[in-house]
Formats: C-alpha cells, sequence, structure tokens
C-alpha cells in the first residue's frame, strides 16, 4: 500500500454521525500516522467545531435538508446542493483521495456523489436500524456498506453490507471503577442504582416523569442518577429546591459515563444508535424511551432490535409520564431480569466496530 495515505470523511449534523466519523479517523491515523485526512461538512452544523476541535482540518458546504413540508425554502436548498455539488467535486479533484467516506448526514450526498464519480472507492457507515435518506441514496454509489444491526438489505444491497457494529468508547466494566463510581456521585454503595440519562441536552420526557414521582422516589430504597441536560437544569433546580430527595443526585451533565455504567444496575435512556451500541458493549440492562422528534421514526426501531431480543424494554414517549419510573423499579427489583438482559445486551455487542471498519476501508485499496 502507498505509504501516504488520503482519505475524505463526510457527513456530520449530529453527534450520532460526527463520532463514528472521528473514531474511524483516529484509528486510520493509529495504523497510518502519515495519513492525511479531511473532513467535509454542512457549514454551521456542529461538525465544524468538533472535528477542528480534535485536530482535523474540515471544509464546509453549504448543504441543507429539504423541508419536508412544500415550501418555497426548498427551492434554495435544491439551489445550495447543487452548489455544494460543484463545490464537492473540486474538493475530491485537488485532494485527490484514495478513498471517501460517508457518515450520513447532509454533506455526505454531495461528497460521496463526487467521489463516486471521480472513481474513488467509497465506503458507507450506517449507525441507526432504519437507514437514513443520504445513505439510502448513496447506496449504489458505495463498494462497502457498514451497519450496526441486522435486516439491514431491506435498506442496502445485501452483498455491499458488512455488520460490524457502530464505533464507541472503549469502556471498562471493573469492581475498582464501581468502587471509585460511588465515591464520585457520593452514592451509599449498598442501594441498587438507577441511571436516567437524557444526553447532554436532555429529555423533557424523562426529567417529567421523575419531577411527577418525587415522592415515591423519596421512599424507595434505591438511588438514582438523574442527567437532566444542560438545557432543562438550572430551571428544574429552580422548580424543585429543597424538596430533592437525598436519593435522587441531580446533574446537568455527566462527564465521567464510564462510572456512572460500572455504578448502574439498570439504564433509562433514549434510543441513539449510539447510546445502544455502547449499552450493549457494556451489557447494561436498559428501559428504553425513543424520542418522537427524529426522522423516520428511526430510535423507535433502534428501540425494538433490541427489545425483541430480549436485550431491554421499550416505553414508547407518550406513555413515559405515566408508567416509566413504575416500570424502571419493577424492573430493577428483578435481579433475574435484568441478568437476562444484560446477557441479551452484551450478545449484540461489536466492541471491535471502528478496527472492522477501518480493515473494510483498508480493503477496498486492494
Amino acid at each position: 500500500m502507498k505509504s501516504n495515505l488520503r482519505i475524505i470523511i463526510s457527513g456530520g449534523g449530529t453527534g450520532g454521525h460526527i463520532f463514528p466519523a472521528l473514531a474511524i479517523a483516529d484509528e486510520v491515523k493509529r495504523r497510518y500516522s502519515d495519513a492525511d485526512i479531511l473532513f467535509v461538512g454542512a457549514e454551521s452544523r456542529m461538525e465544524m467545531e468538533r472535528v477542528p476541535a480534535a485536530g482535523y482540518q474540515i471544509v464546509g458546504l453549504p448543504v441543507q435538508g429539504l423541508k419536508r413540508k412544500l415550501s418555497f425554502e426548498n427551492i434554495k436548498v435544491i439551489l445550495n446542493f447543487l452548489k455544494s455539488q460543484r463545490m464537492a467535486k473540486k474538493i475530491v479533484k485537488d485532494f485527490k483521495p484514495d478513498l471517501a467516506v460517508g457518515v450520513g448526514g447532509y454533506a455526505s450526498a454531495p461528497l460521496i456523489r463526487a467521489a463516486a464519480q471521480l472513481h474513488i472507492p467509497c465506503l458507507l457507515q450506517e449507525q441507526n436500524s432504519y437507514a437514513g435518506l443520504s445513505n439510502k441514496l448513496l447506496a449504489k454509489k458505495a463498494k462497502t456498506i457498514c451497519v450496526a444491526y441486522d435486516k439491514m438489505d431491506r435498506y442496502f444491497p445485501a452483498d455491499k453490507i458488512v455488520n460490524t457494529g457502530n464505533p464507541v468508547r472503549k469502556i471498562a466494566i471493573k469492581e475498582e471503577l464501581k468502587a471509585e463510581g460511588y465515591r464520585h456521585f457520593s452514592l451509599s454503595g449498598s442501594k441498587p442504582v438507577l441511571f436516567i440519562m437524557g444526553g447532554s441536552l436532555g429529555a423533557r420526557t424523562l426529567n417529567n416523569a421523575v419531577v411527577m414521582r418525587l415522592e415515591e422516589i423519596k421512599n424507595t430504597n434505591i438511588e438514582i442518577l438523574w442527567q437532566t441536560g444542560k438545557y432543562y437544569y438550572n430551571k428544574l433546580k429552580e422548580e424543585i429546591g429543597a424538596n430533592l430527595p437525598q436519593n435522587l443526585h441531580m446533574m446537568d451533565f455527566v462527564s465521567r459515563m464510564d462510572l456512572a455504567y460500572n455504578v448502574s444496575d439498570l439504564v433509562v435512556s433514549r434510543a441513539g444508535a449510539l447510546s445502544l451500541s455502547e449499552l450493549c458493549l457494556v451489557k447494561k440492562p436498559s428501559v428504553l424511551v425513543p424520542s418522537p422528534n427524529v426522522a423516520e421514526d428511526h430510535q423507535t426501531k433502534n428501540a425494538l432490535a433490541l427489545a425483541e431480543k430480549g436485550a431491554a424494554l421499550m416505553i414508547r414517549d407518550q406513555d413515559a409520564e405515566a408508567v416509566l419510573l413504575d416500570k424502571a423499579f419493577e424492573l430493577i427489583a428483578d435481579v433475574e431480569k435484568l441478568e437476562g438482559f444484560a446477557a441479551e445486551a452484551g450478545k449484540l455487542a461489536k466492541p471491535n466496530a471502528t478496527e472492522d471498519i477501518v480493515d473494510e476501508l483498508i480493503k477496498l485499496l486492494k
């Protein structure tokens, strides 16, 4: 293989696209320290900050998503796509990559189209159990499509699919980390721990489910780690005030997720693809509440992929405020069921996903 490998990675818009992209880039650099990697993202989206912060160069395109309702704004969207297509072609010609990777999101469409037209081998990485629009449209252009769920031949040609799993953080589950976690979160260490995580911004439904049940929480023999999200934290803190139960540990953000996973007996979470991959990796039983505010209701499909295999319990968002904590309290007291969920989740884990994706990428050079 040539010594100076050149790769373009495109996509973004959300952390669910950006994290896999950075993980792939890091693994390429680990293997080939002199590799040149260029990211292509969408202007004004979070990748334009996150990628440079991780030490990589990025170029932004004016590409946007189509409005789902009829709108004159879609004329501007189409014009920006055509402009992005021309820019992408120039980027590919100037950079002269050996390989192109698309991780989903607006920017991957014009870039992967341009790379394929210029005969650059392309790999797609699809995080969800319901394929995103960009990746579905680009499937014919790609040589290899790395997925994280079974039955993805509903969306992609079967002969291109490789089930690698999603790149996630390497998190160890160890007794010493569990002890450290008890100290870090000021937990007793003698009671079951429920971890409710709504993501960095938070989840209104999960927060409401907690606020409505403060008295019941106070009277339970469990401890709860509650990640409210930065968006909701101050308002909730003011609203609850002195009524916060001692066994409810309220935080805006959890920086030590490794410790949170180590101390948790049960996790309540939204059903983003990377969160689920992480829960499987650490073999944690979970109650999943899919967000209804995502394209094509893909979080429900993600959650069902685990629930149907006995690896998690799914509760729909519209039911969560009424039943979420009852179900969680019932489940956390059922050790046999927790162990069953954990075992099935572990069977779905793909701990070497990042390495396997880069293996597939390098195969395209040969």
